[in-house]
């Protein structure tokens, strides 16, 4: 699209627009480019991202929510957020600009998909958050070192596997173990589980999808921060 476009001559309103437009359409290369004419005019890059990546991200999230946008759609947009965040994320680091919140997300032991859990991570980061995805086959040590490393609010579980849902509750229990179960929101996800397994093993929520694990931890960092 912004390539029938002068984006220079664009008011910064329309500019934030056509970036939310082709990050909804999984343009990278065009999303970079305006990212970086927005830089060129002296914005700031908190209100780049928030203005034209998250809010594109919201859009996206909204559409996936309502069935609108599915799974491959969706990842497109994350990677082209993804690539305006290149830019971005050094210079919100320099700033010092304020985030969503700080999340570590990574599957079980016993479990390999992650297809689930890196949709999660992207919308995340794509909504805000600081992610570290830690990837698959996490023992409750990874967990463990990842928490120490990163100091994340939210800790986010993945299984698809009924085989290893059940370890979710080995690293919950070893977070109470540890003494840090009650500073972390921990968020579980996958398949088979429910609401129900959730409230069982000692999780804060399940998340049923990325949209609604947005969502979810939107409303846990709200109600931290009104409790700080």
């Amino acid at each position: 699209m912004s390539d029938e476009i002068n984006i220079q001559e664009l008011p910064i309103e329309e500019l934030f627009e056509l970036m939310q437009e082709d990050l909804y359409d999984g343009l990278a290369d065009e999303v970079l480019e305006e990212v970086n004419e927005a830089l060129a005019r002296g914005l700031q890059p908190f209100e780049v991202l928030t203005q034209g990546l998250v809010a594109g991200m919201d859009i996206v999230g909204k559409d996936f929510r309502d069935g609108t946008l599915f799974v491959p759609e969706v990842l497109m947009a994350a990677s082209s957020m993804k690539s305006g965040m290149t830019v971005l994320r050094p210079l919100l680091i320099e700033t010092g600009a304020p985030k969503m919140g700080t999340a570590v997300i990574g599957t079980v032991k016993g479990d390999i998909h992650d297809i689930g859990q890196n949709l999660v991570s992207m919308m995340w980061e794509g909504a805000g958050f600081e992610v570290t995805n830690i990837g698959i086959n996490n023992s409750v040590e990874d967990y463990m070192a990842a928490i120490e490393a990163h100091n994340p609010e939210i800790l986010g579980l993945s299984a698809l596997l009924t085989t290893t849902m059940p370890y979710m509750k080995t690293v919950i229990d070893a977070l109470n173990e540890a003494g840090i179960r009650e500073r972390l929101t921990v968020l579980v996800g996958g398949a088979p589980l429910s609401d129900a397994f959730a409230e069982e093993i000692g999780a804060d929520a399940y998340c049923r999808d990325a949209a609604v694990a947005v969502d979810t931890a939107k409303k846990f960092m709200q109600i931290r921060n009104e409790a700080a």
